[in-house]
């Protein structure tokens, strides 16, 4: 199994990004997936997460009105819809995928029993 995210870049403070994270090696249709970033010095952060069948959403609160997770399940696909960026965004962000049976609130404070985790795309927001 992989998870490869991609997406990431430079942009300037109030620009828009759109990460995605593609799974490969079975599918993940009935399963949460969840976004999480770090930045450098600091502990890893939960962004988003979504339900399988997309239905349910759960958000940090600094992503809440910015950020929209979204999933394509025919792609094996999630995305993270990134707008009105800050330089305080910036980090690497990593999807992950946790149990079966998580619920989207959960994937929030699970980040240590993750069954899987994608290798990391940057982002980068400039002032």
């Amino acid at each position: 199994v992989q998870l490869q995210a991609s997406g990431g870049g430079l942009v300037k403070a109030g620009g828009s990004l759109r990460l995605s994270c593609a799974a490969s090696g079975r599918s993940f249709s009935r399963t949460a997936m969840g976004w999480f970033r770090q930045a450098p010095g600091q502990e890893r952060e939960f962004v988003a997460s979504i339900s399988g069948s997309g239905d349910s959403t759960y958000y940090a609160d600094s992503a809440k009105g910015r950020f929209t997770i979204s999933r394509d399940n025919a792609k094996n696909t999630v995305y993270l819809q990134m707008n009105s960026l800050k330089p305080e965004d910036t980090a690497v962000y990593l999807c992950a995928v946790p149990p079966p049976g998580t619920i989207v609130e959960a994937v929030a404070v699970m980040w240590d029993f993750m069954e899987y985790w994608g290798r990391g795309t940057q982002v980068t927001v400039s002032s």
